[in-house]
């Protein structure tokens, strides 16, 4: 089954082409990073003329790439949310008018299972049910993927995600935008011990998740240090990098011992961050459980993960209708 997938949530315009929900024929991003950095972060009006601009080009340009038409499609599959409503909705009536013209089945796909998918692309079938952290800009939740179309949420962020903290902390130490990428790079040179900072919510018995203190104490760290020469931004980037990751991988060890998965699965944009695979990876060893991880180019936003779960919702018989809406805030079902 040849799926489209159209993924436009943040401020990447993106269409792919995947077969039988795993084989990538095609996966086109345009990004509009250079657009944002500007401001040192997503201006929602600006992506939502932006994908405005590219959605059609990016369509054509996945298609090409795929070596198939519009006619050889067997489905499209959207995401229609959590994500900026504006830009959700370029992508989802973009879709529609595709299904609609071309008697395709439509699907809409919750973004934050799509991430989990990215999984699936690359590594096949993994053992159910699986332990996914999903960690993005927006989105810091630990859910337990029970079968294809049974989830829980086992823990969600209360406040910043670990993602919005990396961009803030970045912005404040005057690293630009994207953070993640930044930080990791700057952290490779400093010691992630320099800087004393406090573990985000650390409550015993807690799943959830909170950065905005430890983004917080990083602006208080600044605040008394004016002047920072580039070791002590390093240091400081390291310490920071140091206390998120070893959060979410706490809560992540805890969660597994509580559900006794049968596999452990990292997700979402943060996920592309060296020391989190790096130490998850050998976390998860310890528990003796499987562990996957989409490579760096699938943790950020693309198509193909969107189709990707898209094929196992057409498989299922979902079908959405041509009234499908986006949803700023979509929760999972």
């Amino acid at each position: 089954m040849l799926v489209l997938g159209i993924e436009t949530s943040c401020d990447e315009t993106a269409a792919a082409v995947v077969e039988d929900g795993r084989i990538i024929r095609s996966n086109v991003v345009a990004s509009q990073v250079d657009l944002h950095a500007r401001f040192g972060g997503v201006v929602p009006e600006l992506a939502s003329r932006k994908h405005m601009e590219r959605i059609f080009p990016v369509l054509d340009e996945a298609l090409e790439q795929a070596r198939v038409s519009y006619r050889e499609l067997q489905g499209v599959a959207v995401t229609i949310g959590p994500g900026l409503m504006g830009a959700l909705t370029v992508g989802v009536a973009a879709a529609k008018a595709l299904a609609f013209s071309r008697g395709l089945p439509l699907v809409g796909v919750n973004h934050l299972l799509g991430h989990i998918y990215a999984n699936f692309l690359e590594h096949g079938e993994i053992p159910l049910p699986a332990l996914a952290l999903v960690v993005s800009g927006a989105h810091s939740d630990l859910i337990l993927m029970k079968e294809h179309a049974s989830y829980q949420i086992l823990g969600r962020t209360r406040d910043d995600a670990a993602g919005e903290a990396f961009d803030k902390v970045a912005r404040a130490m005057g690293l630009g935008y994207p953070g993640g990428p930044a930080i990791d790079r700057l952290a490779r040179a400093g010691d992630p011990y320099a800087i004393p900072l406090p573990r985000p919510f650390a409550e015993v018995d807690s799943l959830d998740f909170s950065f905005s203190g430890i983004k917080t104490a990083v602006l208080r760290v600044l605040h008394r240090n004016p002047s920072p020469d580039p070791s002590f931004l390093a240091n400081l980037a390291a310490s920071f990098q140091r206390v998120v990751v070893e959060t979410l991988i706490e809560k992540t060890m805890r969660a597994a011992r509580r559900v006794s998965p049968k596999a452990i699965l990292l997700a979402g944009g943060v996920a592309a961050n060296s020391l989190l695979r790096e130490q998850m990876a050998e976390a998860v060893e310890k528990l003796g459980l499987p562990f996957y991880r989409p490579s760096p180019s699938l943790c950020t936003d693309n198509a193909a993960m969107i189709a990707a779960c898209g094929y196992y919702q057409l498989r299922r018989g979902e079908r959405a209708a041509l009234t499908l809406g986006a949803y700023a805030d979509l929760p999972i079902s």
